[in-house]
């Protein structure tokens, strides 16, 4: 049983509509009777600070509670701090795509969550890190990492702030392939070697899903310390428009213009041109030249149902 939480929400998370769960989150805690403590995050990066602030206090239980940027966020602060080897973690998924959640198989209807986050069964979960762009020392990631197609989608989508779920990603996606940027040339050395290609996109992924529609790894893992890499090479407009319809369906691999392959850590260069990335949403750099990767196996444990992951 979990003895406190302290509940770090993001209020402007799903275009402002996560504040008004405010009230049905602690009419739900109440209820249950576990000491809580809910805190409203007021501006980037306050989410990392609390967790951390959080974490090496002691006697809580962090639980994240917005998107999957928020929860981003306080997955960097538990990495951080200094005060446990291997934090517990709980998740409120009330953002727009909820990726990272629907990846760790957290359900997302409010009610659901929180019995499991006041059961307080966990499970540990592999937690991902980039070094590179504007994060030389480093970022840490839950879900997955986008180059190129993938992090344009994001930015336009952003923007779309009237579009709500996966809706904004998928009229960013269509926006961005009428825009069809000019891919760089990558090479990418894994476990077993190296590669060298001009992809429209590629996707490093803990979990399985992007931008709430894009399956990027149908088969990811996120407890095997292991990433799925799903890359795909630059073509026609049309031929990528039809890509993008196997991608909502997590059938990718079976098109002969991409490759998909899993390893425990990369390293990515630009030959020409420069990358644009993501990591779970968050911009890591417009036009980077080098990446490392890394997956830090079962680093966090975190609190799911009865059947561990």
């Amino acid at each position: 049983m979990i003895d406190h939480l302290t509940v770090i929400l993001n209020p402007t998370a799903a275009n402002g509509s996560a504040e008004q769960r405010i009230p049905e989150i602690q009419k739900r805690l109440d209820a249950h009777t576990v000491p809580y403590t809910l805190i409203q995050t007021e501006y980037p990066g306050h989410a990392k600070e609390l967790a951390i602030k959080a974490s090496e206090s002691g006697g809580t239980t962090v639980i994240a509670a917005g998107g999957d940027g928020t929860i981003n966020e306080v997955i960097n602060g538990l990495m951080e701090q200094k005060t446990i080897s291997q934090p517990l973690l709980g998740v409120i998924p009330i953002g727009r795509g909820n990726d990272f959640a629907f990846g760790v198989s957290v359900p997302t209807t409010l009610d659901s969550c929180l019995d499991i986050i006041c059961e307080g069964h966990s499970s540990p979960i592999d937690i991902g890190e980039v070094r590179g762009g504007d994060y030389p020392e480093g970022r840490w990631f839950g879900n997955g990492i986008g180059i190129g197609f993938d992090t344009i989608v994001g930015l336009e989508a952003a923007k779309m702030k009237h579009l709500n779920g996966a809706a904004g990603y998928i009229f960013g996606a269509l926006k961005t392939l009428f825009l069809y940027p000019k891919a760089p040339s990558l090479t990418i050395t894994h476990d077993a070697g190296k590669l060298e290609n001009t992809p429209a996109l590629v996707s490093i992924m803990n979990g399985k899903r992007m931008g709430g529609a894009f399956y990027m790894a149908p088969d990811g893992d996120p407890t095997d310390g292991l990433f799925n890499l799903c890359m795909t090479r630059q073509g026609t407009r049309r031929r990528l428009l039809k890509d993008m319809l196997h991608y909502t369906k997590g059938t990718q691999a079976s098109l002969d213009d991409t490759t998909t392959l899993q390893s425990s850590s990369f390293i990515i260069t630009a030959l020409k041109g420069a990358m644009a990335v993501h990591a779970d949403g968050e911009t890591i750099c417009i036009a980077g030249k080098h990446l490392e990767l890394n997956c830090h196996h079962h680093a966090i444990q975190l609190i799911i149902g009865k059947e561990p992951l």
